[in-house]
């Protein structure tokens, strides 16, 4: 393998992080390696968010740009291989788009990483105002992505308890188990479900948010499109966001900002969306003060 000790740490936005190769980035056509562990499915506007954010540096791909995908497609073992063939392939700049992408990047090279989980005890409070009769939920988490799950897991638990809630852990690596997790749920007796964040979960949000409708559970996770799609309630950070910043740094270090220069930034915005129609086809009456607090109401 290439000697990777000159390559610095740039950024990390929920989950997104450029590497560059400083020797490389003054290339006419520079490539930059986009790396992710799940599909190109699902994640079509954090792309392109992440290519905005790069037009908005002056890069547009095929034009002034090239870029080599990487999906890893949920299989994690696969991302240091992905990792050593972008290096060979002499790219400028590494944009590790997911947070096992990321920390399979920082073992490779040099960094630091950090999980966009702040959300999580806030999706166990409004699941809770949402359907405060129910002493019993689960947290959906993926074991392949172990580090996220722990985190998730471990704050879930902590927000559970102090509602005096009993949490259920439940696994998926795959789409799979997702099936079995429903099923799980019934005989868990469990009144709700709540969806940690996770690559995984993000690119299948609509066939989770499907499940739940037709076995009639009560589940939250990030993002719009979960809520969209049928979901009770979605709520975190603006994901496009943060892909635009990470678009607009990859940028920004292929014309040749030092790192060092570069100050770590993170989307702060953070969004709620309720699902009106699924609550009403659940039983649930929505708190005023609560839909009262929605960025979008979905009817």
């Amino acid at each position: 393998m290439p000697d990777l000790r000159r390559r610095q740490f740039i950024t990390l936005l929920g989950g997104a992080a450029a590497w560059p190769l400083a020797a490389r980035a003054q290339q006419a056509r520079p490539v930059i390696g986009f790396l992710n562990s799940t599909s190109p499915h699902g994640y079509a506007r954090p792309l392109s968010a992440f290519l905005k954010g790069l037009s908005e540096a002056g890069y547009v791909e095929r034009q002034n740009v090239a870029i080599e995908y990487r999906w890893a497609e949920g299989h994690n073992d696969r991302l240091s291989a992905m990792v050593t063939d972008l290096v060979h392939r002499q790219v400028a700049v590494i944009a590790a788009t997911s947070t096992p992408a990321a920390l399979v990047a920082k073992a490779t090279t040099t960094g630091i990483t950090q999980s966009n989980v702040e959300e999580m005890p806030k999706l166990v409070e409004f699941l809770h105002e949402l359907i405060p009769a129910a002493h019993v939920i689960a947290l959906l988490v993926n074991p392949a992505n172990s580090t996220l799950a722990e985190t998730n897991a471990r704050l879930a638990q902590a927000a559970a308890k102090t509602l005096g809630l009993e949490l259920y852990l439940l696994n998926a690596s795959g789409e799979r188990d997702f099936d079995e997790i429903f099923e799980k749920l019934t005989q868990l007796r469990a009144g709700g479900l709540v969806i940690g964040g996770d690559p995984l979960f993000t690119s299948h949000s609509e066939q989770l948010a499907a499940l739940a409708a037709s076995h009639a559970v009560p589940a939250v996770y990030k993002g719009r499109e979960f809520a969209a799609a049928g979901g009770l309630l979605s709520y975190g950070g603006d994901v496009t966001e943060s892909y635009r910043l990470a678009g607009i740094y990859t940028g920004r270090v292929l014309k040749g900002d030092k790192p060092s220069n570069l100050p770590v930034q993170q989307a702060t915005k953070v969004e709620l969306f309720i699902n009106l129609k699924t609550a009403k086809a659940l039983g649930i009456t929505v708190p005023l003060p609560l839909s009262g607090r929605a960025d979008e109401v979905i009817e």
